[in-house]
């Protein structure tokens, strides 16, 4: 019987010599190592920026009280400190008559919510109206302070892109809509000095309740 001598090519079907499934586990040996090198740079990139940032932010927060954030920029409060008090401190430079308020209010759209009288709607009435307890609606006439409406104003309206108005035009349309409520009179100038000197006819309705203090007993029983 003839034998036959089985030799590395016929096993497995390569030239002499080393594998290709040999060549192709270097292959990925190689690549590993380097993907791993690669790895491992980028990490240590990574702490040594996030260590930076730790030492800067430690840095920020040592001055806060609780350890906690940093001192906001003068601009950063200025963007979002706008509230105005009732007494009307906080009230930028500017001014607005009556006259400059009903053009603000026919050029700046708000007759097509409130309509051109400030009456028709659809959005509620800006002009006389009833206090109403079963939508919680309070006329302008009935609110406390001509600032809150100033207030109001700026940091609400137009309803599609409320603070857009500039501090004249918030005068402007505050004095208008006080005249039209027969509040103030139709050649009345409107300012920070004038503003907070308003005096809205149902003010005696409201109480002022006492300044908070820690401690201070509420003015209503929490049921169970």
């Amino acid at each position: 019987m003839q034998r036959f001598k089985v030799n590395s090519d016929t096993a497995t079907g390569c030239r002499r010599g080393r594998s290709t499934a040999m060549e192709v586990s270097l292959m990925d040996l190689s690549r590993s190592k380097l993907l791993l090198q690669t790895c491992t740079v980028s990490a240590l990139a990574l702490v040594l920026v996030a260590a930076s940032g730790a030492g800067v932010l430690a840095q920020e927060q040592a001055g806060s009280p609780y350890g906690l954030g940093r001192t906001p920029t003068p601009a950063e409060l200025l963007a979002w400190d706008i509230s105005i008090g009732p007494a009307g401190d906080e009230l930028p430079e500017g001014s607005g008559s009556v006259g400059e308020g009903a053009a603000v209010y026919s050029q700046r759209g708000c007759s097509e919510c409130h309509g051109p009288t400030g009456v028709e709607g659809p959005a509620l009435v800006l002009v006389g109206g009833e206090v109403s307890r079963r939508t919680n609606y309070f006329p302008l006439a009935y609110w406390p302070f001509a600032t809150s409406i100033w207030d109001f104003i700026r940091r609400a309206m137009p309803y599609h892109r409320p603070g857009h108005l500039t501090a004249d035009e918030v005068y402007a349309l505050t004095a208008f809509l006080l005249n039209r409520n027969d509040i103030i009179e139709a050649n009345a100038v409107m300012d920070k000095e004038s503003l907070p000197k308003v005096v809205m006819p149902h003010r005696d309705d409201y109480v002022i309740p006492v300044a908070w203090e820690p401690g201070t007993p509420r003015g209503f029983k929490r049921q169970p």
